[in-house]
C-alpha cells in the first residue's frame, strides 16, 4: 500500500495568530492628529488676545507733489464740554472715528488735567511697557499732558481739556497741534479753547 505523504501541520501555536484585513493588505500604522494650537497669550494688564501689528496700522501716506505735508494745516473741531465732560466726550469722539473707519494707531488722546484711566492703568507697568505701546503703533494711545511732547505725530490727536491749569492748556494746544497730521480734535470749554486758539496757535 503506497504511502501518501501527509501535508505539513503548521500549529497556530508556534506562529501566533495572524490577523489579515480584508483584502489581504497589512493596516497602516495611524499617524498622530495634531492638536489645536494653543491661544495667544493675553496682553500684559489688558484682556484679550494681542492684536496683529503691520494689519492694523497705517502708516502716514507721503507728500503728494507740490506743498509738503508737514506745511499742510490739520482741520480743528471744537467740541463743548465741561472740564468734567471733557474726557467723555474725547472718547465719544475715538468711537466716532473708529467706526467711521479710522486705525486706532491712527489716534492720539491727550488730557490737561487727571490722566486717562488707561494711561494710568498702562504706567502702573513701569514707563518702559508704557512707551512700548506707543512705539507699537497699533493702538489708541493716551497720555498726560505733561508727557505728551514725547508722543509721536499722528494723523489725528483728541484732546481733553479736563482740568489743568490755562497754562497748562495754552501749551497743550499747539504741542497737539504740531503732532497731527489731518485733524486736531478738542474737547473742553469754548471760551477757553477759544482764547487760546486765537493767541495763535
Amino acid at each position: 500500500m503506497p504511502l501518501i505523504p501527509e501535508e505539513p501541520q503548521i500549529h497556530e501555536s508556534a506562529q501566533g495568530p495572524r490577523a489579515t484585513p480584508a483584502g489581504g493588505r497589512t493596516a497602516p500604522t495611524p499617524r498622530p492628529v495634531p492638536g489645536p494650537r494653543p491661544a495667544a497669550p493675553a496682553r500684559p494688564g489688558r484682556p484679550g488676545p494681542i492684536r496683529p501689528m503691520p494689519a492694523q496700522r497705517t502708516p502716514r501716506e507721503p507728500a503728494k507733489p507740490g506743498p509738503s505735508a508737514s506745511t499742510s494745516t490739520p482741520q480743528i473741531q471744537l467740541i463743548p464740554a465741561s472740564a468734567e465732560g471733557a474726557l467723555d466726550a474725547a472718547e465719544e469722539a475715538v468711537d466716532l472715528l473708529l467706526e467711521s473707519g479710522r486705525a486706532p494707531g491712527d489716534v492720539l488722546v491727550i488730557t490737561t488735567g487727571e490722566p486717562h484711566p488707561w494711561a494710568a492703568h498702562e504706567l502702573s507697568f513701569g514707563e518702559a511697557a508704557y512707551w512700548a505701546q506707543h512705539d507699537a503703533g497699533d493702538d489708541v494711545f493716551y497720555a498726560d499732558a505733561s508727557v505728551a511732547s514725547r508722543a509721536a505725530a499722528r494723523p489725528v490727536v483728541v484732546v481733553a481739556v479736563n482740568g489743568g491749569a490755562d497754562a497748562t492748556v495754552a501749551a497743550t494746544l499747539p504741542l497737539a497741534l504740531s503732532r497731527s497730521g489731518a485733524l486736531l480734535i478738542v474737547c473742553g470749554d469754548p471760551k477757553q479753547i477759544d482764547s487760546v486758539l486765537g493767541a495763535g496757535v
